[in-house]
């Protein structure tokens, strides 16, 4: 685990850290509760917060509760709450901030490997629950929701929405392998489609049925089209050795580039009319879509604010 320690004292850090270390574990050591609050929510490596009561600016109350409300729901997080402090109200208090346990000071060796292995029992638990959620269970993909949620994260700030692709596909006449061959070879088809655009992309989606999304980062629209075909390739030359008879699949692809302002729907909506547009023009091809103009986008949102 990564854990940022805040404590007014540095032999504290040295204490704490010597025993994490024993452990394999990290520290970022702070005497500023701002600045660690700062590096929590910018580095998610940091996975633990060990903090006193008695730090400043924000006492070790606001960085708890300013720590926990600043965690989204797929980063899981552990706080523990040092205190030579016998006040009962204001340790259960730190609880009610979001601390998930607490230790006293000064910090002994076999307490603390005890609460960080429930902690990193936990973190693991959590770590399981967020991939069952965000998911598709056939193909280990993302799911819609997930997807969406982490598009629209990316369009949310500039520097990363820069330069960022959608690019939609299916598989064509998809239907015709469950009709020919059964569901389960129809899934043995979807995982491996599904595995070959993970090669591609490092976020990828399953909307539903044989419909999937990627995201490309830094990547022209020129760049996206040939990423997209290079999957198209790799997808029309994969055999399915096994069935009989044998058989291979072609995919379509609509490509969008990001426009200032865009938001999740507004992108892939575009890749979608790029996709019909290949799947009209013939199939197993890559179609890129118009970029609109900003008057163009304006109208579009102005169209859908009225609806």
């Amino acid at each position: 685990m990564h854990a940022a320690v805040v404590d007014p004292s540095r032999v504290v850090h040295k204490l704490v850290a010597d025993l994490l270390a024993e452990r394999g574990d990290t520290t970022s050591n702070f005497v500023d509760s701002a600045s660690a609050l700062r590096t929590i929510k910018s580095d998610p490596s940091v996975d633990l917060l060990i903090t006193s009561l008695e730090v400043q600016p924000l006492t070790g109350l606001e960085l708890c509760w300013e720590t926990r409300m600043a965690m989204p729901a797929q980063r899981p997080f552990y706080i523990i709450v040092m205190s030579s402090l016998s006040d009962d109200r204001k340790l259960a208090e730190a609880l009610d901030c979001g601390a998930d346990d607490l230790i006293s000071k000064p910090v002994n060796r076999v307490e603390l490997h005890a609460r960080l292995r429930m902690a990193g029992r936990l973190h693991a638990a959590q770590l399981r629950l967020v991939r069952l959620a965000e998911t598709d269970s056939l193909t280990g993909v993302l799911n819609r929701r997930a997807f969406f949620e982490r598009l629209n994260g990316l369009l949310a700030v500039p520097s990363m929405a820069q330069n960022l692709t959608a690019v939609l596909f299916d598989i064509d006449h998809f239907k015709r392998v469950n009709d020919t061959y059964g569901h389960d070879v129809g899934d043995a088809v979807l995982k491996q489609i599904a595995a070959e655009a993970g090669k591609m992309a490092e976020m990828v989606g399953r909307f539903g049925g044989e419909e999937f999304a990627m995201i490309l980062q830094d990547a022209s629209p020129i760049k996206a089209f040939h990423t997209a075909d290079n999957l198209r390739q790799r997808c029309e030359s994969l055999r399915f050795e096994r069935y009989t008879p044998s058989f291979s699949v072609t995919c379509s692809f609509g490509v969008s580039a990001a426009q200032e302002g865009d938001t999740a729907d507004e992108l892939l909506k575009r890749a979608d009319v790029a996709l019909y547009q290949a799947k009209a023009s013939g199939r197993n091809r890559v179609q890129t879509a118009a970029r609109l103009t900003p008057e163009q986008a304006g109208q579009r949102r102005r169209e859908a604010g009225g609806r």
